[in-house]
């Protein structure tokens, strides 16, 4: 061990870390109001690991801070924080904490909150202020003083500390050898890397490096002292961006890891993949057989494994979840033989499928129906038909060509080896991971995944346009709405003809395969009927949003208004101030805490009901109250396919429009 010691401790370049101050170093804040003001907006701490007095005045001097307990500082001003430490077991209610000496005294701190005067030459866990500042979309110091190092793939990462995390960001976890190929493990070579600013996107509009884009972002509220102790490691949060396979990114904003890690205790792991005709082309050439971006998931979903125990993460306690096409990534790992073992638990957030542009989603093509849909019109758009290699022909192209070709490849296919069956196999006999599972849909998810009507076209014409059968008016079971204005009620039950053609059926067929055929020992699911539609979208105007008062002037939630697709991104992670979005009314704050600890929660544990106790030592008190009020969230069981509506008060409701996903071909018995 004497010559990796010798080589940390004299990488003068390299920031300070566990290595280098011999100890875990956590964050513990009381984020309770998610970045909104408070009195204990600025009350975190730096927790250390045992040392003498002297030593710990040392080691938060070398983190740019000092002891922790100068006044004004109060003990309420942490209460949470030791509650929560008494709470998690790792100390005793009477351990002692080193805090800032007074009148020239050595003092402590316990569990309790007592204050003591103590031998300075004993060790015990230390207590530095933390007062990196909160980190924006617009701005986040990198700066020398809140640096931070750990050791991890044999290199030597610098990230950063801010006001409730330590963040390392764009990772990276593989290279792409050649285009259209499957990715090779990354190994450092014992440098020393900054990973403190966002790496290159995968999307398809992005210039320059795209095709240098396989990077991680990590956000975690605890570092350990190699090597780990088992039990403080903490669960992971594989986040997986949705964009229809073809756009998003890790690196965006309201996917900031931050909060979610700080508030929820859990380490945030968010991947890029290659996207569109760069990530999924597929050929009948025996060689190109696509999914390389779903192949980029399971390479980051290795290096997590190998590698998240340096960052405070449980190999051994990862949750998938993604939202959209990250829904469906999630969907694909759990058939993928190559992804077996590899996580605990998974969510599923608007996963399409179905009808219409949702089958493939959930129902893959072969390469040879990928190439009639996509392959063919590629090669013939650049001329590669008659080439004797024709992937070496496209090749020759640059990225941003392929990515702006007419016709793009976005299909996961069954190439036989990371898909190796059509869909999701949900039977009796079924190799499928037997997991904890979580998912649900928007009330509206469809609303932004069908046109608007022209004015004077009727309904018929326009389901048939969209792709939706406009059989199903016969039955009665989606009547056509009679508002004032004619184009909308066409738009409205085309919308919800949508969303249970391309989401509800077959996310509710699946949760239920999933409880008969005992596949998945829980399933948890759920509806959103309050949204908060992400400022860049506007699909079919402004439908998706709150529609304003005079006493609301940000929307009023308790009006109508389409709970869309993606509206439930900055409730999960808890980034509606962090981004600069304001409360409409006053439960928008508990509502997003809620949301946020029911995520975290199953990430934890496996069930999305909070433990009461946890609530309680931590000091959140609005999702401590309606849990009470509202109760426990039930899973699935048979004669008992209820779901948790998610809004205020949340509370459990039968399946909705059960008769309406018969009438579509996709009834609740679709996989048994």
């Amino acid at each position: 061990m004497r010559p990796f010691l010798c080589l940390f401790f004299s990488a003068s370049a390299l920031a300070v870390g566990p290595g280098s101050l011999g100890s875990e170093v956590e964050i513990l804040l009381h984020n309770d109001l998610l970045e909104a003001e408070s009195p204990l907006v600025d009350s975190g701490v730096i927790l250390l690991g045992g040392k003498t007095l002297a030593e710990g005045i040392h080691a938060c001097d070398t983190l740019g801070e000092s002891l922790w307990g100068t006044p004004p500082a109060t003990p309420a001003d942490i209460a949470a924080d030791l509650e929560y430490l008494l709470y998690r077991g790792d100390y005793g209610n009477k351990q002692q904490f080193w805090i800032s000496p007074g009148n020239n005294t050595a003092r402590t701190i316990d569990l309790e909150g007592k204050v003591a005067a103590a031998d300075a030459t004993h060790r015990f866990p230390v207590l530095c202020t933390q007062t990196a500042p909160y980190s924006t979309e617009d701005y986040q110091n990198t700066s020398s003083p809140y640096q931070v190092t750990v050791h991890a793939n044999n290199e030597y990462l610098t990230g950063f500390r801010d006001h409730v995390t330590f963040r390392f960001i764009g990772v990276r976890f593989a290279t792409e050898q050649e285009r259209w190929t499957y990715p090779v493990s990354y190994t450092g070579s014992g440098g020393n890397i900054s990973v403190l600013e966002y790496g290159s996107n995968c999307h398809r509009d992005a210039r320059g490096n795209e095709e240098n884009c396989l990077i991680l972002n990590v956000w975690t509220p605890y570092l350990p002292h190699l090597p780990a102790k088992k039990k403080k490691l903490k669960p992971v949060a594989f986040w997986i961006h949705g964009g229809a396979f073809t756009g998003g990114s890790p690196n965006d904003a309201y996917y900031d890891g931050g909060n979610l890690a700080s508030r929820g205790d859990v380490v945030v792991v968010g991947i890029s993949y290659r996207l569109g005709t760069l990530g999924f082309l597929a050929l009948n050439d025996r060689k190109t057989n696509g999914n390389f971006g779903l192949a980029d998931q399971i390479a980051a979903l290795d290096w997590v494994r190998e590698n998240i125990e340096a960052f405070g993460g449980d190999p051994d306690r990862i949750t998938i979840f993604g939202q959209s096409a990250g829904a469906a990534s999630v969907r694909a790992l759990l058939a993928s033989p190559r992804a077996e073992g590899k996580f605990a638990r998974a969510i599923m957030q608007s996963n399409l499928g179905g009808l219409a542009y949702g089958t493939t989603y959930s129902r893959y093509y072969t390469i040879d129906e990928e190439m009639q849909v996509a392959g063919e019109p590629i090669l013939e758009e650049t001329n590669c038909t008659v080439a004797e290699s024709p992937v070496d022909c496209l090749r020759n192209f640059t990225a941003s060509a392929i990515t702006e070709l007419d016709t793009t490849a976005r299909y996961l296919v069954v190439d036989g080896t990371y898909l190796t069956s059509p869909e999701l196999d949900l039977g009796r006999s079924t190799q499928t991971p037997h997991v904890p599972v979580m998912m649900g849909i928007m009330r509206d998810d469809g609303a932004a995944f069908i046109d608007y009507p022209s004015a004077g076209e009727n309904i018929t014409t326009f389901l048939t346009e969209n792709g939706l059968p406009a059989s199903v008016l016969a039955t009665g079971l989606f009547p056509l709405a009679t508002g004032p204005n004619a184009t909308l009620d066409i738009f409205n039950t085309s919308a919800r003809v949508g969303t249970d053609g391309m989401f509800r059926c077959i996310d509710e067929a699946t949760g239920y395969a999933g409880v008969t055929n005992n596949i998945f020992p829980k399933v948890y699911f759920y509806e959103f009927n309050r949204s908060y539609e992400l400022a860049s979208q506007t699909p079919n105007g402004r439908v998706c949003y709150a529609p304003p008062t005079a006493a609301y002037p940000h929307g009023d939630p308790s009006l109508e208004y389409y709970k869309c697709h993606s509206g439930d991104l900055y409730y999960m992670f808890g980034n509606l101030r962090r981004l600069d979005q304001p409360f409409r009314d006053e439960y928008e704050l508990p509502f997003e805490q809620y949301v946020l600890d029911s995520w975290a929660s199953f990430i934890r544990t496996g069930s999305p009901t909070p433990d009461p106790g946890l609530l309680k030592a931590r000091g959140y008190v609005n999702t401590s109250q309606i849990v009470q009020e509202s109760g426990a969230w039930r899973p699935l069981k048979e004669g008992d396919y209820t779901l948790r509506r998610f809004q205020w008060p949340p509370y459990q409701a039968a399946f909705d429009e059960v008769e309406q996903c018969t009438a579509l071909n996709l009834s609740l018995s679709y996989y048994v």
